[in-house]
């Protein structure tokens, strides 16, 4: 680069150069050629002294010095920004090692490819934000399969004696300096580890021993040098270590804890000015980093966007995603970038390894070193940034509290305050928690945990209707826990989610329930977007997919149970929060099942034909009904499914195991059930209903979409075309669902046998009265003028009317309103009813009404003041759903 700007902006920061610095000085003595190009305002990272024939660590540490001043120069004179000053020396320790690698193996093998040998680049190194003088801090990591070794040697051995050359070959100093300094103790156990590791080793420690703060490491990792391929496959097969979707709030609190101890050890540089340590400091470098990584500990399990490496990346990234505040991140990135800066120039006086500003007149060739005036300017300029970044990590404290006093008088006491009305039991039973009455509660670490977390559980379970009551199911929850760790440190670092939990656990027995199985459901709470409807479709799917490249059949099975779990449980906790219309809720749940039946089966037809192949100019659609075709369900609904096939019953599959056409789906429709309903090592999914296809139970599983249009048109029963009312395809191509919902509206519009339609419903709900009766007081479904007689009189006017067809029984009861076949009234008595359903659902399942508090919830749920308005909205509404009953059917309303 050059031009006239850039030129004296050069030769400018070469007068300071040799003014203030006297390594960059002395340098530039031994540099004639550089420092020549350099006045003429030209610089060339890659230029140096070294020739290809000279020994690899000679020309390696030429080049090295002639990149450093190329760059310390571009740096100082405004022409490189801190982003290329760090990629430059990034690429430089990126090459330098690689080429001790490639070197090392040459020596002892010559000839041989480079391979089965990989450094894994942690710090920042990792990040691409190395500083002048940053040791780097690989893991250094071998493939006994494919290391080039020599006859007879242990791939172990050979290893070693090539981790050991690597680091020969860049940390030994001569005349000219050295390349790099190497640290390898960021390796597993390195106490009692070789330099140098067995990829598949390293995968198990990561996967199953490693502590809380190596996965915070693992966010700045990147494959720099050696066999790249080697090191990918091992950071892809570790990084569910490194990003959790279950939390792990102790690696939060090591991090945190680490900077307690940098703080408290580095006291003498934590007050502002000279001697400050830039890196260590309150308000330095660290913190700003720290800050970064916690957060993306929390939400980079969940949300890939933040999984940047880069501290300013990083930060830049959670502020875009919301995680953070834009105010907060710019403030952080403004005092990274100028204290990573000043890092430098400290750094640039005597290529020494050190972060704290210098005392004296020292501090004054720092300062002019950077051009400005002198101590004073310098601190200055540092001082707002400092304390923004210290301010904004402090911030990070607030939800420390101290625990609560292990005397028991002092504990009842304090639960008393906190407004447990019978404080004793509670006591007794915190007590019994103290004395690892649970496996879960047995280890030092959860008794630690749990004496960090008392106060705040203690003051959210006081908020319980009954918190005796709320403790009780808890302690049923940690019954169950192999671990209370983690979901105890989730609560201390978010009481906000402590108060939600005491109120899951006080009124919604399902969710509890589902809790019990799966403690880390807590998890999918922690943010804001857990009470915001779930996304679209495919935006639903995506997630279900994610991860799911090179996984096997059965782990996605597993990775969808997982998400459609967290994502219902979170549906129900809006409705228990009072964050979201029931109604909103219902059709949440109906977007999320849609999503699974569209992965499931995707991946359940890819899995079939691997060995059956696919039916040429054939594909399965499936069709839903009932609820799950009105597009509304509740917490706990079935899935009602026909599974359909297009073009030739005669044909078969080209497959290595071939099967005609109607074996072959019917097989594959067993299977896609099954991807949908039975319970793996992650939980349970749905209850999948078929009885609705042509001849119910007694005919195949799956026919084709000729013979379900002949058996609508000419054998299917009132019943059957009422089911047909809220048919809507979910999985199949656009044209398959076309052609199939074609086949529908023709049936539903005429082209169907001539029956009594109101006389043959009329017989069968009283069947169902008979057969099904309501579960309780509540059963907003099977009361009389309940959701059931509410759908039979709409579907009867739909087919006698053959008009106002959707499946969604609301809309369609406003298009027959629109047309005068419906009172308006009856869009009200749909909500009502629907409202009220998928409440109770999740909060009396079994229809009886339940305590006061309870009540409360559910009247804010379906829109009313109190209980008593609950009880007169449900009669008027049933009344008015009796009334157009008998309207519709001509029975007596009684």
């Amino acid at each position: 680069m050059h031009d006239i700007k850039s030129e004296h902006a050069i030769n400018d920061a070469l007068d300071r150069a040799r003014l203030w610095s006297p390594f960059l000085g002395l340098i530039l003595d031994r540099e004639p050629l550089i420092a020549r190009s350099l006045a003429e305002g030209r610089l060339d990272l890659v230029a140096s002294s070294a020739t290809p024939d000279m020994p690899v660590a000679k020309r390696l540490r030429l080049e090295r010095r002639a990149m450093a001043l190329n760059v310390a120069i571009g740096d100082l004179a405004g022409v490189l920004d801190l982003t290329a000053v760090t990629g430059a020396l990034t690429r430089f320790a990126d090459h330098a090692l690689d080429t001790a690698i490639r070197a090392a193996i040459e020596e002892r093998t010559p000839g041989a490819d480079p391979l089965g040998f990989t450094a894994i680049a942690l710090g920042k190194q990792g990040s691409g934000e190395l500083n002048y003088s940053s040791d780097i801090d690989p893991i250094l990591l071998f493939d006994p399969a494919t290391l080039p070794r020599k006859p007879r040697e242990e791939p172990e051995q050979a290893a070693v004696r090539i981790g050991k050359r690597v680091v020969e070959l860049l940390q030994a100093r001569d005349g000219d300096g050295y390349v790099l300094r190497v640290d390898l103790r960021l390796r597993p156990s390195p106490e009692i580890t070789p330099i140098v590791l067995p990829v598949e080793a390293a995968i198990g420690y990561y996967e199953a021993q490693a502590l809380p703060w190596e996965r915070a490491a693992f966010i700045r990792a990147r494959a720099a040098a050696g066999d790249i391929v080697l090191g990918q496959r091992f950071l892809d097969a570790i990084r569910p270590f490194v990003w959790r979707r279950a939390l792990d709030f102790g690696a939060i609190g090591e991090i945190r804890g680490i900077s307690a101890r940098i703080r408290d050890h580095h006291s003498q540089g934590q007050a502002f000015g000279p001697g400050y340590d830039l890196k260590r400091g309150r308000g330095g470098i660290r913190e700003a980093e720290f800050f970064a990584q916690i957060h993306q500990l929390i939400h980079g399990g969940r949300d890939p966007r933040v999984r940047a490496p880069a501290t300013r990346d990083a930060l830049a990234r959670l502020a875009e995603a919301g995680w953070i505040g834009t105010d907060e991140s710019q403030a952080l990135i403004d005092g990274y970038t100028l204290l990573r800066t000043i890092e430098h120039r400290v750094q640039m006086i005597d290529d020494r390894q050190t972060h704290a500003l210098p005392t004296g007149d020292a501090l004054d060739r720092v300062a002019k070193l950077h051009g400005l005036e002198d101590a004073g300017a310098l601190l200055a300029v540092l001082a707002p940034r400092v304390a923004a970044t210290g301010r904004i990590y402090d911030a990070l404290d607030d939800t420390v509290r101290p625990a609560f006093s292990h005397d028991a008088v002092t504990l009842e006491q304090d639960l008393a305050a906190a407004g447990f009305d019978e404080p004793e039991p509670a006591r007794r039973r915190i007590e019994a928690w103290r004395g690892g009455a649970y496996p879960a509660l047995r280890s030092p670490a959860a008794r630690d945990a749990l004496e960090a977390v008392l106060p705040t559980l203690v003051t959210a379970f006081a908020t319980a209707p009954v918190p005796q009551a709320a403790l009780l199911r808890l302690d049923a929850l940690l019954e169950r826990l192999p671990s209370a760790i983690n979901i105890f440190r989730l609560l201390e670092a978010r009481p906000g989610l402590a108060t939600l939990l005491a109120a899951i656990l006080s009124h919604a027995p399902t969710l509890a329930d589902d809790l019990g199985r799966r403690p880390n459901l807590l998890d999918g709470l922690i943010d804001a977007t857990a009470f915001e409807p779930v996304g679209d479709i495919p935006a639903l799917e995506a997630a279900m997919r994610a991860g799911e490249v090179g996984s096997d059949y059965q782990a996605r099975l597993d990775h969808v149970r997982r998400v459609v779990g967290e994502l219902r449980f979170a549906l129900g906790a809006q409705i228990v929060a009072g964050a979201s219309d029931p109604l909103q809720v219902a059709a949440g749940y109906a977007r999320v099942a849609e999503a699974a039946i569209g992965v499931l089966a995707g991946a359940t037809i890819e899995e079939f034909s691997r060995a059956h192949g696919v039916v040429p100019e054939s594909e399965l659609v499936i069709l839903a009904l009932g609820r799950m075709g009105g597009a509304m369900l509740t917490h706990a609904s079935d899935l009602d499914l026909i599974y359909l096939f297009t073009g030739d019953f005669a044909a078969e599959s080209d497959g290595a195991k071939p099967l005609g056409a109607t074996l072959y789906y019917n097989r594959l429709a067993q299977r896609v059930t099954a991807a949908l309903s039975v319970a793996t090592a992650a939980g349970p999914l749905y209850q999948i209903d078929t009885r609705l296809r042509p001849s119910g139970g007694q005919g195949p599983l799956v026919v084709t979409l000729d013979s379900f249009a002949r058996y609508q048109r000419e054998d299917a029963w009132t019943w059957e075309h009422m089911a047909l009312t809220r048919a809507r395809p979910v999985f199949g191509s656009s044209g398959a669902r076309a052609a199939v919902a074609e086949i529908v509206r023709g049936v539903l519009e005429g082209d169907r046998p001539t029956r009594d339609v109101v006389a043959e419903a009329r017989s069968m709900r009283a069947d169902m009265a008979a057969h099904k009766p309501p579960k309780g007081p509540l059963d907003a479904k099977l009361l009389p003028g309940g959701l059931v007689d509410l759908e039979f009189a709409v579907h009867v006017v739909q087919l006698v009317n053959r008009s106002g067809f959707d499946p969604n029984l609301g809309t369609a009861i406003d298009r027959l309103a629109t047309k005068g076949l419906v009172p308006p009234t009856l869009r009200a008595a749909h909500d009502v009813l629907t409202r009220l359903l998928v409440t109770l659902r999740l909060v009396a399942p079994d229809a009886v009404p339940p305590g006061p508090a309870t009540e409360e919830l559910i009247a804010r749920a379906i829109g009313v003041a109190d209980w008593p308005a609950v009880v007169a909205t449900l009669a008027s509404t049933r009344q008015d759903v009796r009334q157009f009953w008998a309207q519709v059917t001509g029975e007596q309303d009684g």
